[in-house]
């Protein structure tokens, strides 16, 4: 964040904004809902105190649990108010012990907390914690930005990185890991062609000795022991959500877009990532052990390109190889080596956090792009599947819910526009078939936009029904992201300060609302 940032998150937290939120002088702040203490087992909180008439109050009937653990609960209530989070600039913290635009981030979190939001975001990545020894963490700089968090009176969602390109200047994985992968390059997750993804370890190599004599999901726990140890004190007070990473950008997914772009903006089918030398030797050891050797060769042959379309070759066409019996056994095999790696993870994470009253979640991704296609394609090739045409999200939920997990789904900002409509986009679609999964299972869901980037502000609509009005499977939190320059700008503060005030603020006196709105507009600095 630099200094145009700072001056928007001081206009933000301005008098005229005070007023807007209700606590200026002679005009009381808007009573809302208010919760109790979070608490682990089926990602449900503890008590729902309502302080007041919030718009953001909803209830709904509960979901059974199939199945689960001790950590899950026999009803996953789907009652309560959804907490609203604003996410932190993903490049707060990039050396381990010093916080970018201190300043900004601290005047952006005054603004928000006095608009009435719940919590902030924190991304913390394992690459700046532990950039350059296996032996060694550094926390200083993230854990001034979770005092800033506490002395705002701020809840804190904490999202625990592992893998994917961060973008922000920030590394993609520790230098040491990085050295490890220089002398064998098969740990990293290699496409078809031989190329490799540099910002993520392959889920063959869990368990595997590869790091410094270390698997890397004893890595991953050191790394989350490290940080219960490191803020063990603001776990009653500040930090009330940990989400666990699982896979590039956060999800729980191959990294099937080309090696070296951009996850956030592809859209295309991707290609199968399971030619590192673990993964094939593990593909062969299945073929073999089902009687059918030369299935375990190598991934499909015939499946299209990064950028093509599903009707290019012969894999994913309708009624095409992957509605065969060895389409079935790859995409099953490929699905299920996915299913495992989140198992391992979150089996883990559910350890070093359990005694901890926090919320755990996980991402998974929003691939509607292609889910009109009746193999869906991208969703496949991201790890998504499940024999006979069933719910691809469905084996994933009851995982989610066997750890008591939360679901994060990204992108309830997204609407169908023409290019995505060429894509076979079906969002509306795709949310329903999550939040059935979830529901199956008794997992519950979390929610965020895509990214500020990409919603445009016509996009707070679409958020207030996917997180409000819907009539099932509501989130039990949504996370805006995220702060920066643009987030505080004149032409987006003023309307997402309109979204947060219909969503979490009782009613106002309409003469009030007006002038204070736009008595804070005109105290907002324009951009130079």
């Amino acid at each position: 964040m630099d200094a145009l940032q700072t001056q928007h998150a001081a206009a933000a937290a301005s008098p005229a904004a005070r007023r807007l939120r209700g606590g200026g002088a002679g005009h009381a702040a808007p009573r809302r809902v208010e919760f109790g203490r979070p608490r682990r087992g089926g990602s449900a909180r503890d008590v729902l105190s309502v302080a007041g008439p919030g718009r953001f109050s909803v209830q709904a009937a509960g979901a059974v649990v199939q199945g689960g653990t001790k950590n899950s609960r026999d009803v996953v209530e789907d009652v309560g108010a959804v907490r609203l989070f604003v996410g932190l600039p993903i490049n707060s913290v990039t050396d381990g012990a010093t916080v970018n635009s201190a300043r900004g981030i601290e005047a952006g979190m005054r603004a928000v907390k006095l608009l009435g939001v719940d919590g902030v975001e924190l991304q913390v990545f394992w690459s700046v914690v532990q950039p350059e020894s296996p032996d060694k963490f550094s926390w200083t700089g993230y854990r001034a930005v979770a005092d800033m968090a506490r002395d705002e009176g701020l809840s804190l969602r904490v999202s625990l990185r592992i893998h994917g390109s961060p973008g922000g200047s920030v590394p993609k994985l520790p230098s040491w890991v990085g050295a490890a992968a220089a002398k064998d390059r098969d740990i990293l997750f290699t496409d078809g062609a031989g190329g490799r993804h540099e910002d993520c370890l392959s889920f063959a190599v869990d368990e595997l000795p590869v790091l410094a004599g270390m698997s890397p999901l004893q890595r991953y726990e050191a790394f989350f022991r490290s940080f219960v140890d490191a803020f063990d004190d603001l776990f009653e007070s500040t930090i009330t959500d940990v989400t666990v990473g699982l896979g590039p950008n956060g999800e729980l997914r191959y990294p099937s877009y080309p090696p070296g772009s951009d996850v956030t903006q592809f859209i295309g089918v991707g290609e199968f990532q399971c030619y590192d030398k673990y993964m094939l030797a593990q593909l062969r050891q299945h073929a073999e052990a089902l009687g059918n050797p030369m299935w375990g060769l190598a991934g499909p042959h015939n499946a299209p390109g990064y950028d093509e379309s599903p009707d290019s070759s012969e894999f994913f066409r309708d009624h095409g190889s992957w509605d065969s019996p060895y389409g079935d056994f790859f995409l099953s095999w490929y699905a299920g080596k996915l299913l495992s790696h989140g198992d391992r993870v979150l089996g883990m994470a559910s350890r070093v956090f359990g005694s901890k009253p926090v919320e755990l979640s996980a991402k998974v991704p929003f691939m509607h792009w292609w889910h009109g296609a009746q193999s869906r394609p991208a969703e496949a090739v991201a790890g998504f599947y499940k024999s006979n045409k069933k719910n691809g999200y469905s084996p994933v939920a009851k995982v989610f819910a066997q750890h008591g997990c939360t679901m994060v789904v990204p992108g309830m900002d997204v609407c169908m526009n023409k290019q995505q409509r060429n894509t076979g986009s079906s969002p509306d679609k795709l949310l329903v078939q999550i939040k059935n999964a979830c529901r199956r299972h008794g997992a519950r869901i979390a929610g965020e936009n895509a990214s500020l980037v990409m919603t445009h502000t016509s996009s707070f609509p679409r958020i207030k029904s996917n997180i409000v009005t819907a009539e099932l499977m509501r989130p039990t939190f949504f996370t805006y992201r995220r702060m920066g320059a643009e987030f505080f700008s004149p032409e987006h503060w003023p309307p997402f300060m309109e979204f947060v005030r219909s969503v979490v603020c009782g009613e106002w006196d309409e003469d009030d609302e007006t002038a204070a709105a736009v008595s804070t507009y005109d105290e907002l600095p324009q951009p130079v």
